[in-house]
């Protein structure tokens, strides 16, 4: 068993909103990793990294992006920070991954003050624009699509990777 689709990128990219129309449309489940933290630890992303620190985050995200990989055949997203990990870059690199690109003024403008995302602390922008820098490297090396989310409607990017993947 294996996803249908992976998708990957910044927060404010859209994973969750269009990964549930992707799912909807294909007829198969949705799955954010994030979610599934949350739900084993009992607590939010943000209290993680507030009580436990973001190494003990990236051990459960490293797991729980494992586990997904193996268990769920639909649509699944990962976290924003999951393809820091070498380990989880490797797993991804038998699987169909959809980069959702996102620039630093829509994602700022999707993800508001930040206020429940920890590693936005202090100004939004800068952090943002200091992640995207960071990460975008790592997104593209493990995607084997990528579809741009600027200026695009949730359901416009959905039906792009509807259309590429049915």
């Amino acid at each position: 068993m294996a996803p249908r689709v992976v998708l990957v990128g910044a927060m404010g990219a859209g994973k969750t909103t269009v990964g549930e129309l992707v799912a909807q449309a294909l007829e198969v489940g949705f799955r954010d990793t994030d979610h599934d933290i949350e739900l084993a630890e009992g607590r939010s992303i943000s209290d993680i990294f507030v009580d436990s620190g973001e190494e003990y985050f990236r051990t459960l995200e490293r797991a729980a992006v494992s586990l997904a990989l193996l268990e769920h055949d639909g649509v699944l997203a990962l976290g924003g920070g999951a393809v820091l990990s070498a380990e989880t870059r490797a797993l991804l690199g038998q699987h169909q991954v959809v980069f959702l690109k996102v620039g630093l003024a829509d994602a700022a403008a999707r993800v508001g003050l930040g206020v429940s995302r920890p590693l936005l602390l202090g100004n939004v922008r800068t952090r943002i624009k200091h992640l995207l820098d960071e990460r975008a490297p790592l997104y593209e090396s493990v995607a084997t699509r990528t579809v741009e989310t600027d200026g695009r409607s949730p359901d416009e990017v959905a039906r792009e990777i509807v259309e590429a993947f049915s």
